[in-house]
Parts: C-alpha cells; sequence; structure tokens
C-alpha cells in the first residue's frame, strides 16, 4: 500500500501526459480545470449541508452516524477530485454514486442501511460493523389513550 501511494503522483501523471498526446495539451488542461472546479463545488456543497446536519445532530433530530458516512464520504470525494489525474477521478467517482460507495463499504467491513418505519418511531438506522450492531433512531411514548 506504501508502494502505491508514493507511486500515485507518477501514474496521475503519466495518465494526464497519455490523455495530452490521444486528445491535445489543451483538452488535458481543460479536463484538469473542470474536474478542480468540480471538487471545489461538492466540498462547498457538501460543507454547507454537513453544518446543517451537525445542528440537526445537536438538536437531537438526526442519527450522528449518518453524517459520517454520507457526508464524509462525499467530501472525499470533493478531494479527490481536485488532485488533478484521472486515477483519483475514477476513485472518486466510485465514492460519488451511492450504490458503488456502499459494496466499497461492504468490502472494507462495514455496513450501513436506513430503513423507514410507520407509526411513532420515524426513521432508523441500522449500522454493522465487523459483528456488532448498533440501532439509532428516535421514538416517542404513546399511551393508550392518545393518538399519534
Amino acid at each position: 500500500m506504501r508502494i502505491f501511494f508514493m507511486l500515485l503522483p507518477w501514474l496521475e501523471l503519466f495518465t494526464l501526459i497519455q490523455l495530452g498526446i490521444k486528445t491535445s495539451a489543451l483538452t488535458a488542461l481543460l479536463y484538469v480545470l473542470a474536474t478542480v472546479v468540480l471538487g471545489v463545488f461538492i466540498l462547498r456543497r457538501q460543507g454547507a449541508q454537513m453544518l446543517e446536519r451537525v445542528r440537526d445532530i445537536q438538536m437531537g433530530r438526526a442519527a450522528g452516524a449518518q453524517l459520517l458516512v454520507d457526508d464524509l464520504s462525499m467530501g472525499l470525494a470533493g478531494l479527490l477530485f481536485i488532485i488533478p489525474g484521472m486515477i483519483t477521478d475514477v476513485v472518486a467517482l466510485i465514492v460519488l454514486i451511492g450504490p458503488l460507495r456502499r459494496s466499497l463499504a461492504r468490502l472494507l467491513g462495514v455496513k450501513a442501511s436506513v430503513s423507514e418505519t410507520g407509526g411513532s418511531m420515524g426513521a432508523s438506522t441500522v449500522y454493522e460493523e465487523r459483528g456488532h450492531v448498533t440501532i439509532e433512531g428516535q421514538y416517542s411514548r404513546v399511551d393508550e389513550g392518545e393518538k399519534p
């Protein structure tokens, strides 16, 4: 793994050179500029949503683990788009697309699923990681004479 991270900048440079050879240098530069702009856009948008969710978590209206699963992975995708090169862009697309992200998480040993339940339970989130199950959710007590 260490060797891969040492070779990654060189592989990224190689992919951009090959893109410039196959098309033109201007196309390669526009590609890098477009992915940087896309990455900054994703980071700004996700940052604003993340702050809103942190407020919801502090007020008790949302589950905290969902912030880690979705928002941080979208932030990672934005950062990967900012790094020039095509390898990190492919990884960013994998992280950006929900089903691929969940498949990657399953391969790494983390399972997360969101289920909607009716009645007074609201939304609950079930997380499984290496045999441990955590259920997060909200409930309200309904006595026999009351209607929700």
